[in-house]
């Protein structure tokens, strides 16, 4: 390939080109990052694009990629040269390809000449609103055509007056920032607010009752909402205290059949609807009770706790600290937070537990003269009861599996003679304990695969799980990972399993009927889907939980992977299987804390240096769009783009409407959508599938996800559904894409941590392209950010009643 002589100098990604040019910050909003904005906003309008040229500057011989990037010295890419004068196509000029649409190009006022969604110019008509050469026509073919445009314009009213009105749209002031930020919170494209370490990317899910029951595979069925009696007396309450009584339908889901009579009693009580903010409820409080609303009110105590509790759930942590919590209350107002926690305990919405503060291998407690054992120190931890029971149910079943007899006898004596390697050890591993945790990368997945080959040869009834249907799609592909003429019989996803659509059924007792169930992806799991399937296994089955340690932990509460492995309270196999290849190593690096610059012969990484949030959404199009299809054979539709959060200049929302601009132009006719848009669905908080929009009807909007077709009620396409060319690295876990571009504007510094890195960076199979504008704070991050601790009691509970392995 050529090589241009202006290119800059070749680096990797641990040696990037400092970009030329301060880079200018951006407020983000990086929901699933670990520094998210405290206070909601109304979302910063998309940018369609950053004013740069869209043209491709092609070097002679068409060999380096666009915008003049060459691939020089075979590991970068340069990023400084400019498309020559005159080749780019600007904004509003239309692109080379008549896909876009320029403006102002008419010269009347009811232009004629424009066709909506065919790519032709806005506003090509010439004549003057009465059509064409209106000067040489008699009065009554002026009338005549005066009055035709009359009856077009009341044509269009009506069509606007069938379509869907948007709620909320006529709101100002206050009422519609509280509408805006509940709006944002829904739909993801801002975080729960929070004030402690990182946001979860969604609002928190409602969570079943972790017991063992059976579970048939049902339809799902849309819940039927509540009473529209209950839904007006909650909008006139709404509308009394200036609130948007848009809120209604979700304030009376969320507060039951009497939510009216509630939420005039405790006004506070709207703090329970995502994306409200105290200030917000305060002055709702304000406006319904006069001058009894006081900063110590106890309901406005009560209501704070449980909303700090939820913000720290959201961020992952399944309790708080008492003195954590206390201090969060002062902060917000609240003239004695410790009656206020007691206030919100009596009223039992939450509950407060005493763990004693030991290290892993301490000595136990010495009897003092008196026989009495010696005191040990206790931290006194706050936590909402649906955590706290999670948690529990989850401590009390791994204990179960753990202590259970494990007897290698029958098929479990000859399961290990079927494997070679690491999947020998697992296997010998499985044979003889009730848990076994298993670590490593992409390539380690080969193991629980050959172990779940084995164990279905061996006559046993096994089972695994992963987190995304991607994740089900390659263990298939794997040796052993399926059965030969269906995959599914031997695979699914956690979220299946627990919805009873996929896996083996259950037996009388509804317990799962399996004897080995593999879970994959294991660092993806939270407190409550853990607790919800150890809790599915019958008494001595066997469970194997594997994964890669390095990446993100769950999107919901606990951290239940690294808690196990912290425990040590059952075997531990760890892979030898390395990641081949240049991006094997470069992940494997950053894992452990160092970014490399690798040897890339054949441009698996390449480095793209930008100057500014822009310039980075530019180039990002042109790599996804030209670059990468033309030197690699990577399609768009197989690439995928990673930014850290979905605000600001180069967030998700920028990212999607540059990139639909470019790729699926149109005019957005079903809620913003159009036929082919890559759309990112959100079927439960925490979770993300990738799809793709079919079509629309009166039903709502038709997807297609992992093969299957989706269909998702008008109501809910707004907080489900969000274009998905461009994902954060919470939303990309578990998938994997031929390509990946991981964009890095200069103000998502503060949002890069190493587990961060390591999960972007590893979403690539075969290419990475890194758009570098952070300068040396990508190193700095991947060597000393770690990932951010959070606030669980599982450790405690497992030494509590199993040993320590060893």
């Amino acid at each position: 390939m050529s090589t241009e002589p202006e290119t800059t100098e070749d680096t990797g990604p641990g040696t990037p080109g400092t970009p030329e040019g301060p880079d200018t910050p951006e407020a983000r909003d990086t929901t699933g990052t670990p520094d998210a904005p405290d206070a909601p906003s109304t979302p910063d309008p998309d940018a369609a694009g950053d004013g740069s040229p869209e043209g491709d500057a092609e070097p002679a011989g068409g060999e380096s990629l666009a915008g003049g990037e060459s691939l020089a010295g075979g590991e970068s890419l340069a990023g400084g040269e400019k498309p020559a004068e005159g080749e780019g196509t600007s904004e509003g000029e239309g692109t080379a390809e008549g896909e876009g649409t320029a403006e102002g190009e008419g010269t009347g006022a009811e232009d004629e000449g424009s066709a909506e969604g065919d790519g032709t110019a806005k506003g090509e008509g010439t004549g003057t609103a009465g059509g064409k050469g209106s000067g040489d026509r008699s009065e009554a073919e002026a009338e005549l055509a005066a009055q035709r445009i009359e009856r077009e314009r009341i044509e269009r009213r009506k069509a606007e007056k069938k379509a869907p009105i948007e709620s909320g749209t006529k709101l100002s002031g206050s009422a519609a920032d509280l509408l805006a930020a509940v709006r944002a919170v829904e739909s993801g494209a801002k975080p729960l607010a929070t004030v402690f370490a990182e946001p979860a990317p969604a609002p928190r899910r409602q969570a079943p009752e972790p017991v063992r029951r059976p579970q048939q595979p049902v339809p799902a069925a849309v819940p039927s909402g509540p009473a529209p009696e209950t839904v007006e007396s909650v909008r006139r309450v709404l509308a009394r205290g200036g609130a948007p009584e848009a809120l209604a339908p979700q304030v009376a889901a969320a507060l039951g059949e009497a939510a009216g009579d509630a939420l005039q009693e405790d006004p506070w009580q709207l703090l329970r609807i995502g994306g409200v903010r105290p200030e917000q409820a305060d002055g709702f409080a304000r406006a319904l009770l006069g001058a009894d609303c006081g900063p110590d009110d106890e309901r406005r105590g009560r209501a704070l706790t449980v909303w700090l509790l939820e913000q720290a759930a959201s961020a992952g942590h399944t309790a708080l600290e008492l003195p954590a919590l206390t201090a969060a209350l002062a902060q917000r107002a609240v003239p004695d937070p410790d009656a206020a926690v007691q206030s919100t305990l009596a009223e039992g919405e939450a509950l407060a537990f005493q763990d004693a503060l030991e290290e892993p291998g301490a000595p136990a407690p010495r009897p003092e003269e008196d026989g009495e054992e010696e005191e040990r120190p206790v931290r006194v931890l706050v936590g909402l009861e649906r955590y706290a029971l999670a948690e529990e149910s989850l401590a009390d079943g791994l204990a179960r599996l753990v202590n259970s007899p494990g007897e290698a006898a029958g098929p479990w004596e000859t399961l290990a003679a079927g494997v070679t390697g690491g999947a020998a050890e697992l296997a010998r591993a499985v044979a003889g304990h009730g848990l076994v945790l298993h670590t490593g990368g992409e390539a380690a997945r080969a193991e629980p695969a050959a172990l779940l080959g084995a164990a279905r040869a061996a006559g046993l009834r096994a089972f695994a799980v992963c987190h995304t249907p991607d994740g089900r799609r390659r263990l298939g592909a794997l040796p052993g990972g399926g059965d030969g003429a269906s995959p599914a019989s031997s695979t699914g996803t956690v979220a299946g399993v627990l919805a009873g659509a996929e896996g083996p059924g259950r037996d009388a007792d509804g317990a799962l009927d399996l004897d080995l169930l593999i879970v994959l992806d294991a660092p993806q799991l939270d407190v409550e889907n853990a607790a919800m399937l150890v809790e599915s296994l019958r008494d001595g089955a066997r469970l194997v939980l594997s994964g890669d340690p390095a990446v993100l932990w769950s999107a919901g509460a606990g951290r239940v992977f690294a808690d196990l492995l912290a425990a040590r309270s059952c075997p531990q196999i760890a892979s030898r299987t390395p990641d081949p290849g240049p991006l094997g190593e470069l992940v494997s690096g950053v894992g452990v804390g160092e970014l490399n610059q690798v040897e890339a012969p054949g441009k698996e990484v390449v480095i793209v240096p930008v100057r500014d949030a822009g310039e980075a959404v530019h180039r990002t199009v042109q790599l996804v769009a030209d670059s990468v299809p033309r030197a690699f054979g990577v399609p768009p539709e197989q690439t995928v783009v990673i930014t850290p959060g979905h605000g600001g200049a180069a967030g998700t929302r920028a990212l999607n409407s540059a990139l639909k601009e470019r790729l699926n132009p149109g005019p957005g006719r079903f809620g913003g959508f159009d036929p082919g848009d890559r759309v990112a669905y959100s079927p439960a908080p925490g979770r993300t599938v990738p799809g793709r929009v079919v079509t629309a009807d009166a039903d709502g909007l038709h997807l297609e996800c992992a093969g299957a077709p989706v269909a998702v009620p008008r109501e809910r396409v707004e907080q489900r559904v969000r274009h998905g060319w461009a994902l954060t690295a919470h939303q990309a876990v578990g998938g994997r894409w031929p390509a990946a571009v991981v964009v890095l504007p200069g103000d998502a510094a503060q949002a890069l941590s190493r587990p961060w890195v390591y999960t972007a960076f590893g979403r690539a199979e075969r290419h990475l392209s890194v758009v570098h504008g952070v300068d040396q704070a990508l190193p700095k991050a991947v060597a000393e950010t770690a990932a951010k601790p959070r606030t669980t009691r599982l450790q405690t509970l497992l030494r509590a009643q199993v040993p320590a392995a060893g």
